[in-house]
């Protein structure tokens, strides 16, 4: 199982971190030794003194694909949910300075936090489906895949020209504004039209 990432999908989200928006999705990779594992908390990693939140709306591919065409993406998932991409940022700032890969800032064990799959039959547009991320009970962070610049589908043909999706592939497709630090004790909620996901404490 790979974990497929897109960045800077969100144009509010470009401008919070000053970055440039891209002409095509950002695509990176996190390995399925960064999944946190079911009743685990998140470890915060000792090499970073800044780790970020970031809320997604995530896809899971059920049937092996290249070169998808977008008017047929749709029938290689069924299921999607929310999950966390965490990110050390100051490390990640580092690595952009130097022009370098952000593997290490955002694939480190524990990175990658993926909620309950649900059906996407249960919504009526997946193009303007509501989400958000829930710190110790307030809001922290929202979205809307409305506000995507490339929405679900667009995203699956444009990753499927450069990597065969397998069954049980993961695609995060981006956070909305908010990103902010986690600190130890933190308790983290993710809900998807008002169903929660995902709860995970920081330690």
């Amino acid at each position: 199982m790979k974990i497929i990432c897109i960045g800077r999908n969100y144009t509010n989200h470009i401008a919070e971190l000053q970055n440039e928006r891209p002409s095509e999705p950002v695509i990176f990779m996190k390995p399925d030794s960064a999944v946190v594992l079911k009743q685990h908390p998140f470890v915060l990693p000792e090499f970073s003194n800044e780790v970020h939140h970031e809320i997604e709306l995530v896809v899971k591919i059920n049937k092996v694909g290249k070169y998808i065409e977008p008017k047929f993406a749709h029938k290689y998932y069924d299921e999607i949910s929310v999950g966390i991409d965490f990110t050390a940022r100051d490390v990640q700032d580092q690595l952009k300075a130097k022009g370098l890969p952000w593997e290490k800032a955002k694939a480190f064990d524990g990175s990658a936090v993926i909620g309950e799959f649900v059906s996407k039959e249960q919504f009526t547009s997946l193009d303007d489906v509501n989400f958000e991320l829930l710190k110790n009970g307030q809001v922290a962070q929202k979205g809307n895949s409305s506000l995507m610049l490339w929405k679900i589908d667009e995203l699956i043909a444009y990753v499927s020209q450069f990597f065969t999706l397998k069954i049980g592939d993961i695609i995060f497709t981006g956070t909305p504004e908010g990103v902010a630090p986690v600190h130890p004790n933190d308790i983290l909620e993710g809900y998807l039209e008002g169903q929660q996901l995902f709860r995970i404490q920081v330690k």
